[in-house]
């Protein structure tokens, strides 16, 4: 793996250069993308992106874990996770991406 980080300023790199906004209208793009999807995220619904996968919202129940230095039960409390379900295409596509890699 080549350890590189996408980030917000490189999608909008990428908007600024493929579809032909501003510098400034692309990051604002960018950015109202963002925000709308955690807004959505955050009130429980589920986002969807086609051949990229499903991001949702799952309610975990209160548990007791235990510390695996001391092997203590310590309660968990219930909480919300966020989860991501890669879509078979980018599955395949990341399938194709380590073949790749590992031929080169």
């Amino acid at each position: 793996m080549s350890g590189k980080t996408l980030t917000r300023m490189d999608l909008a790199e990428a908007v600024f250069r493929e579809v032909g906004l501003s510098r400034n209208e692309s990051a604002q793009l960018v950015e109202a993308i963002i925000s709308h999807v955690s807004d959505a995220l955050a009130s429980g619904e589920q986002v969807k992106i086609s051949s990229f996968g499903t991001f949702s919202v799952r309610d975990k129940t209160a548990r007791v874990g235990r510390n695996p230095k001391t092997g203590e039960e310590v309660p968990i409390s219930p909480r919300r996770v966020l989860s991501f379900r890669p879509s078979h295409l980018m599955k395949e596509r990341v399938m194709r991406g380590n073949a790749q890699l590992s031929e080169g």
